[in-house]
């Protein structure tokens, strides 16, 4: 860990880091555009940067994006990521009682303590983790990944059908090309272009950028201006005896959700605030400007971000779509996130746990220094800001395998995230179905050839039956929980 931060403090690192979270703050504090994005247009620029710089410009993005969103959120009630849609509930109201610096100044130190306190978690429990997992074997890492696949169907916003839905629509696009079993293609329909199958950048871009740009362009947007007036956001000794206990809470709540495959950082900030209210004295006060409210909020989404990190470096297995990029990441650089990341290449595992600890204090240093300034981002042009960003996602397509094709991949994926968003399906469970759908293939494939082809093998893996049970019951609860549900009405009518 130390060598981690003597590493990250070189010059080279160090303006890495700072760079990708003011970059990340900018583009959070933009409504529509989000951290997902913003990381999916970068990984083409970091693919022949060294792997610790590229996964610490990365970090950066990934947390000044979280935390730049509450500053749309709190002047003009538009959350800049859906993050931040908590704290629209109270920051607005308190924005639009003239209590707008207090709000930002709650906020930004929510956000940096949630930040710490998920940190602890992280630095404490991804070596453990990573040393556990490495007794698992191919079943083991099948039913994990089919556990994660259904959970995030499962817990996506919308119905079970249509979470179910994108996740096999995600797993059906990664089949076309070379099977690596047996070496022959499949599903190319006879056009060499798909030997290689879908690039992963294509989609990301496609899937996130191009049918936001779609979206924004097709949907004009209006503002109103917002000042924030003071030069010194206020913040005083007092709040940490009367904030600090929900700072805690809720700070420990994003962790442990931001853990869960599938839930992000709006659920962790909806659930904190919903305990925040359930336990306060006030609860009648949530939703009109209270300041425990946008405190329960930014706690939780910022400290999600810690937990949903554990799984990624210790079993390889995103906890959401940010975290599908990062794994993209990863294996652009030709390294497998997963336990064996600790051993083969440890200064990228520690360096991800300590960039996340001192980006957390670079967002706190910009935002309080220039949340003003930052603010008026909202009132660029949006043909030019579109323009540009659009340039960003051909030259991104085309520069990772020099080939015009991948253009057109991209472009057909942001047709695709466009309809299926416009039908209400989850892109969430459609894109990482899509990121984790080779790695069951082989999991599975190396599990059947090990066991002669036994399905009944896996009876013998008992921590393989503990994740196919969770898979199983993940579905079947709600399914229950309906009937039950369904049950009662009746026979209350």
């Amino acid at each position: 860990m130390l060598d981690a931060f003597a590493a990250l403090f070189q010059w080279q690192n160090l303006i890495l880091l700072v760079g990708g979270t003011a970059l990340g703050i900018v583009v959070g504090a933009i409504p529509g555009l989000t951290a997902s994005m913003l990381i999916a247009l970068t990984l083409p620029l970091t693919f022949r940067m060294d792997p610790v710089g590229a996964v610490t410009l990365l970090i950066g993005q990934y947390v000044g994006g979280i935390s730049g969103g509450q500053i749309t959120a709190i002047l003009l009630r538009m959350p800049g990521t859906p993050a931040s849609i908590v704290t629209t509930f109270d920051g607005y109201p308190m924005a639009q009682s003239d209590r707008a610096e207090r709000a930002l100044a709650l906020g930004i130190t929510a956000s940096v303590v949630g930040g710490i306190i998920s940190w602890f978690f992280l630095a404490g429990m991804s070596p453990s983790l990573a040393k556990f997992a490495l007794q698992f074997g191919p079943w083991e890492y099948f039913t994990l990944v089919l556990m994660a696949l259904v959970m995030l169907a499962v817990l996506a916003q919308g119905s079970l059908a249509k979470g179910l839905l994108a996740a096999a629509l995600g797993m059906a696009f990664a089949l076309p090309g070379i099977d690596s079993s047996i070496g022959q293609a499949r599903l190319t329909f006879g056009n060499s272009a798909l030997l290689s199958g879908f690039g992963l950048l294509p989609v990301l871009i496609g899937a996130f950028a191009i049918s936001q740009i779609l979206r924004d362009a097709s949907s004009p947007r209006t503002t109103k201006k917002v000042k924030v007036s003071r030069r010194k956001l206020p913040i005083y000794i007092s709040d940490i005896k009367t904030h600090g206990p929900n700072m805690l809470r809720s700070s420990v709540i994003g962790t442990w959700i931001g853990l869960l495959p599938g839930i992000g950082a709006n659920i962790a900030a909806l659930v904190a605030y919903s305990t925040a209210k359930q336990l306060s004295k006030e609860p009648e006060k949530f939703g009109t400007g209270h300041e425990p409210g946008v405190v329960a909020g930014e706690s939780a989404n910022n400290s999600s971000i810690g937990g949903a990190l554990i799984p990624l470096i210790t079993m390889g297995i995103p906890g959401s779509v940010t975290e599908a990029i990062l794994i993209g990441a990863l294996v652009i650089h030709n390294l497998q996130p997963g336990p064996l990341l600790f051993q083969n290449s440890p200064e990228i595992a520690y360096g991800i746990i300590a960039a996340y600890l001192v980006a957390n204090f670079i967002m706190l240093v910009m935002m309080w220094g220039a949340v003003r300034q930052i603010a008026k981002v909202i009132y660029i042009p949006k043909g030019m800001l579109l323009s540009v960003i659009l340039v960003f996602c051909v030259v991104g397509s085309y520069a990772v395998n020099s080939n015009f094709s991948d253009v057109w991949v991209m472009i057909a994926f942001g047709a695709i995230g466009l309809v299926l968003e416009a039908t209400k399906v989850p892109l969430g469970p459609f894109v990482i179905g899509f990121v984790l759908s080779p790695i069951a293939e082989e999991q599975l494939r190396a599990s059947l050839m090990m066991s002669d082809g036994v399905w009944s093998d896996i009876l013998d893996r008992p921590y393989a039956l503990f994740f196919l049970f969770l898979a199983l019951a993940t579905v079947a609860w709600p399914m229950i929980m309906g009937r039950l549900a369904q049950k009662n009405k009746k026979s209350r009518s």
